[in-house]
């Protein structure tokens, strides 16, 4: 699932690490979600786009999920 974090988060002139603190994870899985190896929680994935003040719609990218659903 692609998102914009690393996007949102520079905008907000924030750090991984402050980003990851006031999340409460470890900079490694903001670094993880960034890069696209690590999808979030459903509760972490509201809490980030929180962060930012965004829906999870605009942070995260669900088109993907969305066709796999679709095909099954």
């Amino acid at each position: 699932m692609r998102n914009k974090v690393k996007e949102f988060r520079e905008k907000a002139n924030m750090t991984q690490e402050q980003l990851a603190k006031k999340l409460g994870v470890s900079r490694q899985t903001i670094i993880s979600i960034e890069a696209d190896r690590y999808n979030p929680s459903l509760i972490l994935a509201f809490k980030i786009a929180s962060a930012f003040d965004r829906l999870i719609e605009d942070v995260f990218d669900f088109s993907e999920v969305k066709g796999e659903i679709e095909h099954e």
